[in-house]
């Protein structure tokens, strides 16, 4: 997984495959995870069409916290993935980014669509805004972090202090 945030400087439809890929070319502001599988990231590859889950960016306008995976030495993102305008970011995520996701890195977060919904592991946690439709964009995504806690137990966690690592609060989403 590599996150980062870039700004788009251009765009190139690559004739691979059927339908072809989209080539972001991309400044590189701040890479946030990923630095072992790829230090710089130049270029960001989604499916030509949104039909195909490909995502489309706006060259020279904003700003962006891109999520993907590295496959071949190439950065694949797509609509499964985090892509966000940097300043419609809630002021928590980035915070989350900056000093909170990293404590949840060995947590899972497993989307709930419908109740009810279980942890099948201490490591998880369930993430609720998919019940409501809202996805990335519902409350639980804009405000809390998933972090590990006590003896690897993991939960969400939303405030502004240096997280308690001695209980757990269980009325958090």
């Amino acid at each position: 997984m590599t996150v980062i945030r870039a700004k788009v400087v251009g765009k190139k439809l690559m004739k691979d495959g059927p339908f072809g890929t989209m080539r972001y070319t991309v400044k590189q502001m701040k890479m946030y995870r990923g630095f072992q599988i790829m230090p710089h990231v130049q270029y960001i590859y989604t499916e030509a069409s949104e039909s195909l889950c490909g995502v489309k960016l706006e060259v020279n306008k904003y700003q962006y916290l891109i999520t993907g995976r590295v496959y071949e030495g190439k950065v694949y993102t797509g609509l499964c993935n985090w892509y966000e305008k940097w300043d419609r970011l809630t002021l928590s995520q980035r915070k989350g980014l900056n000093h909170r996701y990293h404590l949840g890195c060995s947590c899972k977060i497993r989307p709930c669509y419908y109740l009810p919904c279980f942890a099948t592991s201490k490591n998880e946690c369930i993430w609720t805004d998919m019940l409501s439709n809202f996805g990335h964009s519902g409350y639980q995504a804009k405000h809390y972090a998933c972090i590990q806690r006590v003896e690897g137990y993991c939960s969400w966690y939303r405030g502004w202090a240096p997280p308690d690592k001695t209980i757990i609060n269980a009325t958090d989403p």
